[in-house]
């Protein structure tokens, strides 16, 4: 039996029991085993002031070193870019929607909510007029207080909404919002030294989703942030093979911007992700970090 954590929120449990089917499918019973983060009950502080690397899944990296459970399962743009020593990618399953939403409150006060500093900078750089609070707590917390709020409405990934059953019929997509580094992928990761395991779940990695999040991901760690930080990177690869990659760095108002929509031969994944890095270089992407990084 696969002992698989997860996170006790709602889009937690879906994610990992979607994991429990994938496993069931090729013939391994699992069972889910719920363990408290910090950045589910840390729900004062915005995201970007607690301070804490991978504040949404050292817990889960404490169970599997424990050996409490067996694999972990993750929103994959919640994962630091380098897993703790003895921790290791086991698979990456096929990508699903990566777009944010606008879920409109039927007010016009000019104020948004969202706890990601990728989305306030992309909407401030589009709208300058506008106040942005901040949003804690799970999906189903979040929308209940945008409910009871005055707020214009608030941004959510729309495969949250969507997986639990809580997009509403008013959400707009926002498809001019480049998404972060991995968003709408799932990880599993588990112990180095589980090779048999690891072995077993190949086939649960899709390799398109993961050679296009591994460069996502190496974009972002070359330009030195980090989970929080108001940078977004997207890759596809199209029909003739090529790496379609769209990103963008932001200054916190949103004044600064640097984006880039290129197209890129495939070649190994870190490759791809120097071109992509320095073009944003080449396009003053390095002093809008270094402004972020003195706020830090």
């Amino acid at each position: 039996m696969i002992r698989i954590g997860t996170r006790k929120s709602e889009l937690a449990q879906w994610q990992a029991k979607f994991v429990k089917r994938e496993l069931q499918s090729i013939g391994l019973e699992a069972e889910l085993v719920l363990i408290e983060s910090y950045g589910d009950t840390n729900l004062k502080q915005p995201l970007y002031d607690l301070g804490v690397v991978g504040v949404f899944t050292k817990s889960l990296d404490i169970a599997l070193l424990n050996n409490d459970i067996d694999i972990a399962v993750h929103s994959m743009k919640d994962v630091p870019v380098k897993l703790p020593e003895g921790l290791v990618e086991f698979a990456i399953p096929e990508r699903g929607i990566v777009e944010d939403v606008f879920i409109d409150n039927q007010n016009d006060t000019k104020i948004i909510a969202t706890s990601s500093l990728r989305r306030r900078s992309q909407w401030l750089a589009k709208y300058s007029d506008y106040k942005i609070e901040d949003l804690r707590g799970n999906v189903n917390t979040r929308m209940a207080k945008v409910k009871e709020s005055n707020w214009e409405g608030a941004i959510f990934a729309k495969a949250g909404l969507e997986r639990i059953g809580l997009l509403p019929e008013n959400h707009k997509v926002l498809d001019w919002m480049i998404p972060a580094p991995a968003q709408g992928a799932l990880m599993i990761t588990g112990r180095a030294e589980d090779v048999e395991l690891k072995r077993q779940l190949d086939s649960l990695n899709h390799e398109n989703t993961a050679y296009c999040v591994s460069v996502e991901r190496r974009v972002l760690q070359l330009l030195e942030g980090g989970c929080t930080a108001p940078i977004a990177v997207y890759a596809t690869i199209d029909n003739q093979d090529n790496v379609v990659v769209k990103a963008g760095v932001y200054s916190l108002d949103g004044r600064e911007v640097v984006e880039l929509n290129e197209t890129y031969v495939m070649r190994e994944k870190e490759i791809v992700a120097e071109q992509v890095f320095e073009e944003l270089l080449s396009r003053g992407a390095k002093e809008i970090v270094k402004q972020f990084k003195e706020r830090e």
